[in-house]
């Protein structure tokens, strides 16, 4: 082995894996003038697999070379298999000069290899070098990160819209994220109200309380679509509302669904020292009341006027609508000191787009087509627990 004196070596070693494999090889290697220019290492369902570069200095007594029998010995001792061989010294692989971004795969139930294989496929044809592959869900394989590398100036739009289909066929959620120091350094989480943080829009309850339920779900509808106006929609649906005794709302809200996986989401997060606001279009009767359930920090959403008991059919003070969500996500940021970069928006309605954007995560969940296709990412499929592994974090907290 003294020939390999002034080479380099990519050296890999494999088998069942167990703490100190990496230590007592290391230690052979410190014994050497033998420097280790690159490393990787993965354990796939208890097995190692482990890849080291090392440059072999040429010396006097070409002794240098003997690194490998030792490490070849130890490897053996340990019940391992350890090859080696000769490469190129100036070497240029995709990672090196790609920008790095991580695919995020969640399924409700488990990631197929028909998943996988329509996922790889799409990276391939948009030149994309997958690095590495990680099952991030404690027990079931659930979900997955995916490290890659994507050619300088690579335009995203058309690779977003393969996602997106991959995505739907599959029923499986996919977000692509740029994997710099915000990925999992986020701070502050906003959630629309109605049909993101609850399962019902509360207008729409409302309404059929005064008898003109089908009347307003069709505005609503036609809003979170963005086809009318919303302030307008709002003024218009709420004038509907006249008459209604504030009693009844009291029945709605003790009966609102809270979407599936919100509370075990928010527990993790706050546990992790999480802010979470709830910034709603909705109404301020219900947005607070789910403030002080789930323990938020904030709440704001629109007031409804009151006389004698009853809805006068009218909104008091500034409407909240898609531009104040935005304004209000920066108030709340610049509040506790938190870039937006770290910010993560929740929402389904058109009227949420613009909140989502000034996140630095924007996420569609369980969106209307028109909001999935403009959103920086989307979660259709999934409950809000889902989100976690987007953030990096491998599961709710009572898990």
């Amino acid at each position: 082995m003294n020939s390999l004196s002034g080479k380099i070596i990519l050296v890999t070693v494999s088998g069942p894996d167990r703490p100190g494999i990496t230590a007592r090889l290391m230690k052979i290697i410190s014994e050497y003038t033998v420097e280790i220019l690159d490393m990787g290492q993965a354990v796939t369902h208890g097995l190692l697999s482990l890849s080291f570069v090392l440059g072999i200095q040429p010396d006097d007594q070409n002794s240098n070379g003997n690194v490998l029998k030792d490490l070849l010995f130890e490897a053996n001792l340990m019940g391992l298999t350890l090859s080696y061989k000769v490469v190129e010294k100036q070497i240029s692989t995709p990672e090196m000069d790609g920008e790095k971004f991580i695919v995020t795969c969640v399924s409700p139930t488990t990631v197929t290899a028909s998943f996988i294989a329509d996922l790889a496929l799409i990276l391939a044809n948009f030149k994309i070098n997958i690095e590495r592959i990680d099952k991030v869900s404690p027990r079931e394989f659930s979900s997955m990160e995916v490290s890659t590398s994507i050619p300088k100036n690579l335009e995203t739009k058309m690779l977003k819209e393969d996602l997106m289909r991959v995505s739907t066929k599959h029923k499986i959620d996919v977000a692509f994220l740029k994997d710099n120091v915000f990925r999992r350094n986020k701070r502050l989480i906003v959630f629309d109200m109605d049909s993101t943080l609850i399962q019902t829009e509360v207008i729409d309850e409302l309404a059929e309380l005064c008898g003109v339920g089908e009347e307003v779900r069709t505005i609503t509808h036609r809003a979170m679509n963005g086809e009318i106006d919303f302030d307008e929609s709002l003024k218009l649906r709420v004038s509907k509302l006249k008459g209604l005794e504030v009693s009844r709302m009291q029945d709605i809200l003790d009966k609102l669904p809270l979407t599936q996986g919100v509370e075990e989401f928010i527990k993790t997060i706050k546990s992790l020292g999480y802010k979470v606001a709830l910034i709603s279009g909705g109404f301020n009767f219900f947005a607070d009341a789910l403030k002080a359930k789930l323990g938020l920090d904030y709440s704001f959403a629109n007031e409804l006027e009151i006389s004698k008991g009853l809805l006068t059919g009218n909104v008091t003070g500034t409407i909240v609508n898609a531009n104040q969500k935005a304004i209000l996500v920066k108030l709340i940021a610049q509040q506790e000191n938190i870039s937006l970069e770290q910010v993560v928006a929740i929402g389904d309605g058109a009227n949420d787009l613009p909140m989502l954007a000034t996140a630095g995560l924007g996420i569609a969940f369980h969106a209307k087509d028109v909001v999935r296709r403009q959103a920086q990412q989307h979660l259709s499929h999934g409950p809000m627990t889902s989100i976690l592994y987007f953030l990096g974090i491998p599961g709710p907290a009572n898990h």
